[in-house]
C-alpha cells in the first residue's frame, strides 16, 4: 500500500487481465473446426438439438451430419425421458427428466395411418421405442427423430399362444443393433422368440423348461383361475375380469443382465414374478410378496441391471407404496423404499392401479383409478418421493396411464 495525500490507496480488487487472457474472453464456437463443434454440441442436452436449425446454417449442417451423430453416440449416457400413453394412444407426449418438463414430440407418420393408428407402445431400450398394433404387428422407432419402420411379421402361429412378455435390449445406438423378446405359451409350458435387427429377422422358436430348483414348489394349472380373484395386476385386471385399465403394460416386462445372462421377467395372472433365463432356457417363479386374498396392485422395474418390485396395499384403512428386492440366497422379499405414509395415504379405498418404469436410481410410478391420475419419482438410493407436476396441453390437463422410459438419442436408429 501506498500514501498518497495523506491517504492510504488500497490495491484495486479488479485486476486487468493479461492479453492473452483478453484474447480468451473473445473466443467464439466459430472458430472451432468441425469436428471440435460436433464434440461440444454432442454434450448439449438433446432437447436442444431441436432448436439447431434456428441458430444459424453451420449448426443447421451440423445437426443433420452423420459424424455428428457419431459424436453423440459416445456419450456414455442422457437422462432419460418417459414416454406417456395416454388413453387415446395418439400423441407422443414426454417428461423430460433432465429439465422436469412435459414436451410434447411429433408423432412418427407411420404410426398415423389408419391401419396403425390404434398400435400401443409395449417395450423400450436405449433410445427406441416399441409398438404393436391390433394385427400383432411391430414397429420401431427414435421418438426424438420420428423415424420408424416395420419389423417382419412374426409366424401366424405364434398368434394362437398366449403373449406373456414383449422385452427389448438395445447393444448400439449409432448402429441400430437391438433386439425384441416375445414370450408365450400357458405356463408351465413357455417359449419365447427373438427378433434380431441385425439380421433383420425373427429366430427360431425355444422351449423353456421349468428350472428344477424353483424356490416356489408351486404347481402351475392352466385350468385353475382361483388365485386371481381379488388380485389388481399391473394390467388393471381386478376380481377376475378382463378389464384393463392400461393396455400398453398388459405385455410389459424388463430385461437385466447378470453374470452374462440374460433374464426376461413378467407378471403371471395371479400376480407372482416370474423369471425366463433366455440363456440358460429355464423359467422360475418367485414367491408371493402377499396372500393372494388381498387386493393390491403391482409391477416390476429394472433399476441398475437388476429387477424390483413395486406393490400399493391397503393395510389398517391406509395404502402404501413399497419398493422390494428379492434376495437369491435367503429367497426372500427385502424392502428398499417406501412412499411417506402422509403421501401414500391419498390413496387409499381409490382402487389405484400403478404402473412403473426404471431408469437408473429413478422409478417413475403413474397411479391411476376412476377418481384420480397422479405421477411419482422415486430414488431409491436417498429414498426421495417427489410428485411430478400436472401436464397441461392446450389449457388441459393430461391424464396418462403408463409410461417407458428411455434415453433421448438423435443417434438411435432403427
Amino acid at each position: 500500500m501506498e500514501k498518497a495525500n495523506g491517504c492510504i490507496s488500497r490495491p484495486s480488487r479488479k485486476r486487468k487481465l493479461p492479453q492473452e487472457g483478453n484474447d480468451l474472453l473473445n473466443f467464439t464456437l466459430d472458430e472451432l473446426s468441425d469436428d471440435l463443434l460436433e464434440r461440444v454440441l454432442s454434450w448439449l442436452p438433446t432437447s436442444t438439438f431441436f432448436r439447431f436449425n434456428s441458430v444459424c446454417k453451420r449448426w443447421k449442417s451440423v445437426a443433420a451430419s452423420e459424424s455428428f451423430k457419431l459424436a453423440c453416440s459416445r456419450i456414455p449416457s442422457r437422462e432419460p425421458w418417459f414416454f406417456m400413453v395416454d388413453p387415446n394412444l395418439n400423441q407422443s407426449v414426454v417428461f423430460d427428466s433432465a429439465e422436469r418438463s412435459w414436451k410434447k414430440l411429433s408423432h412418427p407418420p407411420l404410426l398415423s395411418q389408419n391401419c396403425n393408428c390404434n398400435s400401443i407402445p409395449v417395450a423400450a431400450a436405449g433410445g427406441l421405442v416399441c409398438f404393436r398394433n391390433m394385427s400383432g404387428d411391430y414397429f420401431v422407432c427414435n421418438p426424438v427423430t420420428g423415424s420408424c419402420r416395420e419389423l417382419p411379421p412374426v409366424n401366424p402361429d405364434s398368434h394362437h399362444r398366449s403373449l406373456h412378455a414383449i422385452a427389448m435390449n438395445a447393444y448400439s445406438n449409432y448402429h441400430g443393433s437391438y433386439k425384441l423378446f416375445l414370450v408365450s405359451g400357458d405356463l408351465p409350458k413357455l417359449s419365447y422368440k427373438v427378433y434380431n435387427s441385425s439380421a433383420d429377422c425373427w429366430e427360431e422358436e425355444i422351449m423353456l423348461r421349468r428350472k428344477t430348483d424353483d424356490c416356489t414348489g408351486f404347481e402351475f394349472d392352466s385350468n385353475d383361475d382361483d388365485d386371481a380373484v381379488y388380485f389388481l395386476s399391473k394390467a388393471g385386471n381386478v376380481v377376475a375380469t378382463n378389464m384393463q385399465r392400461s393396455p400398453s403394460k398388459q405385455f410389459s416386462s424388463v430385461i437385466t443382465h447378470k453374470d452374462g445372462e440374460e433374464i426376461v421377467y413378467f407378471l403371471s395372472s395371479s400376480g407372482t414374478v416370474v423369471a425366463c433365463n433366455l440363456t440358460q432356457k429355464h423359467f422360475s417363479e418367485y414367491p408371493r410378496l402377499l396372500p393372494v386374498f388381498l387386493e393390491y396392485s403391482i409391477d416390476v422395474v429394472e433399476c441398475k441391471g437388476e429387477m424390483l418390485v413395486v406393490m400399493l396395499s391397503e393395510f389398517f384403512e391406509s395404502a402404501s407404496i413399497r419398493v422390494w428386492r428379492f434376495d437369491e440366497k435367503t429367497k426372500t422379499w427385502n424392502q428398499i423404499a417406501g412412499m411417506p405414509p402422509s403421501m401414500s395415504h391419498e390413496f387409499y379405498g381409490k382402487k389405484v392401479d400403478i404402473n412403473c418404469l426404471g431408469a437408473g436410481n429413478q422409478i417413475f410410478i403413474c397411479l391411476s383409478s376412476a377418481e384420480l391420475c397422479s405421477y411419482v419419482r422415486c430414488d431409491i438410493v436417498t429414498n426421495e418421493w417427489v410428485e411430478v407436476p400436472k401436464c397441461c396441453l392446450n389449457g388441459e390437463a393430461m391424464e396418462f396411464m403408463s409410461a417407458f422410459s428411455f434415453e433421448p438419442r438423435i443417434e438411435a436408429s432403427v
